[in-house]
């Protein structure tokens, strides 16, 4: 046997001592030619997982090696993998420039929404619009990347507390859009820990941007006037009727005292029935009746609410997906069709949801897989993961957004 061969099994035998502390080993595989590990143990943990994993790392760290926790059927496995996680460095430069190219988008949008007259009848009209009332969507702007700078640096903030590398966020302008932005996300330098650092840091996000969302959207109701939905419409013209999720319907009525947009009549239906329709479905359109006409801050807090909905959807890499995960493990998987298959009917109502399922399918099913997979959460975590889903019930919005076009006679039927 040559002198290096003898080292490597020395230092195997080194690295089995090390496992020991924490583990009882049953049986051991070599790794190495077509096997991407060194090494793994299969046995039982003898000591908190949590805590185990968190020493044996840091006693692996000299030989620069990472362990994973894995669980396979009903055995426990530590496998040692040959190097160690080495977050790659960002420009922070890219950031701060999708932030300002976001900042004048969402001027620009809030500008569109806050402006009344005639339609400019050329994209030069549509700048020189912009330009002319660019102050009047500071309110809708200021008031909207609140919400997301919330949001995002509560992922941020969260990564940082469990010592994960995380990127700053990358917001992502949309000019001429309603909102005048795509959204931002984060993203992960590194795996996280275990289960319970992954709902800390998925959930932080969402739950930080409701905290300021809510305050938003209720001062921007307050600002707001409950007027009738107009039955008519010149040729050429629009009218959009934002969707309600529970949360958005209780906080109208928690401001105006009714339930918004009332209909001019309830046909043949109970309220009740009718409200579960409407929401789902978008129908009957309450043309004719009364509604609140968003002011632009209360416009950006729906926009917010909307924003914690989608990232709140229990699928993939979705920040619900990650709650999902979290709570469910490896059956969150079996979940996700479910959740397809939702969105897809909904798609009838609003096609929208079309474009959604696409992009979880294309961003993947795969979680953000910890490397401890074996700690589970805690009583307090698993209370807050299912706070979380309870969340996304409040905040879902099934038809977001409806645009009632005029047609020629002028007539909405």
């Amino acid at each position: 046997m040559t002198e290096t061969m003898t080292e490597s099994f020395e230092a195997q035998d080194d690295l089995g001592l090390l496992v020991a502390r924490y583990f009882d080993i049953q049986k051991t595989i070599r790794g190495g030619g077509k096997y991407p590990f060194l090494i793994r143990f299969v046995g039982r943990l003898t000591a908190d997982s949590e805590r185990a994993y968190t020493s044996l790392s840091r006693d692996l760290k000299r030989y620069k090696i990472t362990p994973l926790f894995l669980e396979e059927k009903d055995q426990q496995v530590i496998q040692l993998m040959p190097a160690l996680v080495k977050p790659k460095k960002s420009n922070p430069w890219i950031n701060l420039i999708f932030f300002l190219l976001t900042l004048v988008s969402m001027l620009m949008a809030g500008a569109l929404y806050s402006y009344q007259g005639p339609e400019p009848d050329s994209t030069l009209g549509y700048f020189q619009l912009v330009w002319e009332n660019l102050a009047s969507g500071i309110p809708f702007a200021v008031s909207l990347l609140a919400i997301l700078l919330a949001h995002e640096f509560g992922h941020y903030l969260a990564a940082r507390y469990h010592k994960t590398e995380v990127t700053l966020p990358y917001f992502l302008p949309f000019p001429f859009s309603p909102f005048g932005t795509l959204g931002a996300f984060i993203q992960l330098k590194e795996p996280p820990r275990n289960k319970r650092v992954l709902l800390d840091i998925g959930i932080a996000g969402p739950l930080a941007g409701l905290v300021v969302a809510i305050p938003v959207l209720l001062i921007g109701l307050s600002l707001s006037e409950v007027s009738q939905i107009p039955e008519f419409l010149r040729a050429g013209q629009a009218y959009s009727l934002e969707g309600n999720s529970i949360l958005y319907l209780l906080a109208k009525f928690f401001v105006h005292g009714q339930w918004l947009p009332a209909p001019a009549s309830f046909g043949n239906v109970s309220p009740l029935m009718y409200w579960l329709r409407y929401v789902f479905t978008g129908l009957p359109s309450p043309i004719g009746g009364m509604d609140v006409m968003l002011h632009p801050i209360a416009w950006a807090g729906w926009a917010g609410l909307l924003v914690t909905a989608l990232n709140l959807i229990p699928a993939g890499q979705l920040d619900g997906g990650h709650v999902l995960y979290s709570l469910f493990g490896k059956n969150a998987r079996y979940i996700l069709p479910v959740i397809l298959v939702g969105l897809g009917l909904l798609g009838f109502f609003w096609s929208g949801w079309w474009l959604w399922v696409f992009l979880i399918l294309m961003l993947g099913s795969s979680h953000a897989q910890p490397l401890d997979q074996i700690t589970k959460l805690d009583a307090s975590r698993t209370a807050l993961a299912v706070f979380g889903l309870i969340v996304f019930i409040l905040v879902f919005v099934p038809v977001p957004l409806q645009i009632i076009q005029g047609p020629s006679a002028g007539l909405i039927p």
